[in-house]
């Protein structure tokens, strides 16, 4: 069957599918060849980076980068804060957006349109960086967890996704929990819940990775160091070229610190994405779907 289909493309689909599989495979080189230099530079010694760059040589290899990274403790601490504000981000995000998105997935919900031109209008148009600030510091959340948790909770585009995946879920399943007595809150939590695995995942890796990723709203909200996310941590280290007090201490000479700096960035990066790269393939098994119903039925 696929030779029958390979014999009936012609000279043009054919000169199609090479431009399409040539600028698909630069576009993954793309990504793929910084990648592999941030891991293969994380494990170089300084001092061979910086004079020859790139050594495939194993005697110029090093873990003294990824030694310094993981004795640091507010490494450690950033750590543990990101993953609770992405692990409880996570949480109150996806229950937050799963409620709102069940009525409004209903025709017959009083009020329906007039929500949805509110909701759509907060997809546009926001009070502001001061204003916001003012509400925050008015609310008392102000170098607190909750000014993290709480203020992007509710996203409407993901909201929208839950409600189409809602709408593609069949209406007799409503009628046969209401035969059996079932109310509006015992049909979403024993029935519709258990059929949303899907988009509840693809919902879910969102809310981690977009929490974890962020660094504005802590670098704004937070001043306790203590509650400071690791991505604030990398910040100092890879924008500021400021690495915490203990990672280079005993290092004396400028241009000495200069390097071993420059080498606990590749480290800090290859530590910061691990959370996500080993999380990513338990949820990949219902992201694909999740996302393609959401997004094309409805």
């Amino acid at each position: 069957m696929e030779t029958r289909r390979k014999m009936k493309l012609g000279t043009s689909d054919k000169v199609i599918l090479g431009i399409g599989y040539t600028v698909l495979g630069i576009f993954v080189l793309s990504i793929l060849i910084p990648l592999v230099y941030i891991l293969m530079a994380s494990f170089m010694d300084p001092n061979v980076l910086n004079s020859r760059g790139i050594s495939l040589n194993f005697k110029d290899w090093t873990l003294d980068a990824y030694r310094r990274v993981l004795e640091n403790d507010m490494i450690w601490r950033g750590f543990f804060n990101s993953f609770f504000y992405s692990a409880a981000f996570t949480v109150i995000s996806v229950f937050i957006t799963l409620l709102a998105a069940y009525p409004m997935s209903k025709k017959e919900f009083v009020g329906r349109k007039f929500f949805n031109t509110i909701f759509l209008i907060t997809m546009f148009f926001g009070g502001g960086m001061i204003p916001t600030f003012i509400l925050i510091n008015q609310l008392h959340m102000v170098n607190t967890i909750w000014a993290i948790l709480l203020p992007g909770a509710f996203n409407v585009w993901n909201m929208i996704l839950a409600r189409t995946y809602y709408q593609s879920i069949p209406k007799e399943l409503r009628e046969a929990s209401s035969i059996d007595g079932a109310n509006e809150i015992q049909h979403f939590f024993k029935v519709m819940l258990p059929v949303c695995k899907p988009i509840i995942a693809v919902l879910a890796l969102w809310s981690f990775v977009g929490m974890w990723n962020s660094y504005f709203d802590a670098m704004i909200y937070l001043n306790d160091a203590e509650l400071q996310p690791l991505q604030l941590v990398l910040r100092s280290i890879l924008v500021q070229n400021t690495p915490q007090p203990g990672m280079i201490a005993d290092i004396q000479s400028t241009a000495e610190m200069a390097k071993v700096a420059e080498l606990l960035k590749y480290a800090t990066i290859v530590v910061s994405s691990l959370p996500l790269l080993i999380m990513y393939p338990f949820f990949q098994k219902y992201f694909d779907k999740g996302i393609m119903v959401g997004s094309v039925k409805g």
